[in-house]
């Protein structure tokens, strides 16, 4: 097993660096798609990530739960899974307002992460998961813009404790930071 975490912000180009190390890695690439198209705007980007990745790729659309991906890749050899930060704020979409900042939610949330990263790491495949980076921006101005950044970020400080090598891209950069 092979976990290479790639992180940046928003639109530095870590999905089309991850869709480059997915495709010199192997033919057999599972994509799994976290994102939902909420408006017209996230389904052009959903639409624009469909066109850049080969017709070969196999696709495995999360319903909601990161276990998902895990049936859905038996028989691939890299997955690629874009991305967790997108995953965390469509798991937070779906909890109404009176129950932000529940730490019984925050555990689930956290927990599901850290039993998928578990599971990955018993895999013998490349998994590629891209995310975005919290940590380099101000304070979110929203109580649920900071309960993302607390979840997400002890998301990717998991991921990349666990990750074999870590790439951080900024402004279609890639620098790698761990491996």
């Amino acid at each position: 097993m092979s976990l290479i975490l790639v992180t940046g912000g928003v639109r530095s180009g870590k999905s089309r660096f991850a869709e480059e190390l997915a495709r010199d890695a192997a033919q057999d690439v599972l994509y799994v798609a976290t994102g939902k198209a909420w408006d017209d705007e996230m389904a052009r980007r959903i639409e624009l990530h469909r066109e850049r990745r080969p017709d070969t790729w196999g696709l495995c659309e999360l319903g909601g739960r990161l276990s998902e991906s895990l049936d859905a890749s038996k028989g691939y050899s890299v997955v690629l899974l874009d991305c967790l930060s997108t995953w965390v704020s469509g798991r937070l979409m779906d909890i109404p307002e009176q129950a932000w900042r529940d730490e019984s939610i925050t555990k689930e949330i956290v927990g599901e992460a850290k039993a998928w990263l578990d599971a990955v790491a018993q895999t013998n495949q490349t998994v590629i998961a891209v995310t975005s980076e919290v940590g380099l921006g101000g304070g979110a101005m929203s109580r649920l813009g900071r309960w993302f950044a607390d979840i997400l970020g002890d998301v990717n400080q998991q991921a990349a404790r666990q990750a074999d090598t870590v790439y951080a891209v900024i402004a279609g950069l890639p620098w790698r930071m761990k491996g």
